[in-house]
């Protein structure tokens, strides 16, 4: 089931020391720009949890993270992996790189400017969803 981004009326603090402090107002709106809007999307996806991690949304299946995308809206480099016979596809295409460190285990990356990439964004996602459901991947999770 997919997490709800929102809470209404519900303010969450960091724990640590003293009373805490709120969190960003952008991760309470579940982000800005084009983050929202894949939020939004990925969202209604059956059995896809967002959690915001080190500067980036991250999506996951299960504890299969599949794709990321940055936190600021400043940055639109949307990361996906993908099977190695769907990452050499995407990356026919001129607008999709290789994943400048995680390449070798199907991470593409491509940018998300506005609505115009927000389908080619949408058909590679559904791609890397639909391989991390069913447990394939490109290459070994070890770290190179």
């Amino acid at each position: 089931m997919a997490e709800c981004l929102r809470l209404p009326g519900m303010v969450r603090r960091f724990r640590g020391i003293g009373k805490g402090r709120k969190t960003r107002r952008a991760l309470e709106r579940g982000g800005t720009g084009p983050a929202q809007r894949l939020n939004e999307t990925l969202s209604r996806w059956p059995s896809v949890r967002i959690t915001p991690m080190f500067g980036r949304w991250g999506y996951f299946v299960g504890e299969t993270l599949f794709a990321c995308f940055p936190l600021r809206e400043k940055d639109r480099d949307l990361w996906i992996r993908l099977t190695a016979d769907d990452q050499r596809r995407a990356l026919a295409d001129t607008r999709v790189r290789p994943h400048r460190r995680f390449s070798r285990k199907g991470w593409i990356e491509l940018d998300v400017e506005g609505v115009e990439d927000m389908g080619r964004a949408v058909r590679w996602l559904r791609r890397g969803y639909s391989a991390a459901a069913r447990g394939k991947s490109a290459g070994p999770e070890t770290e190179d």
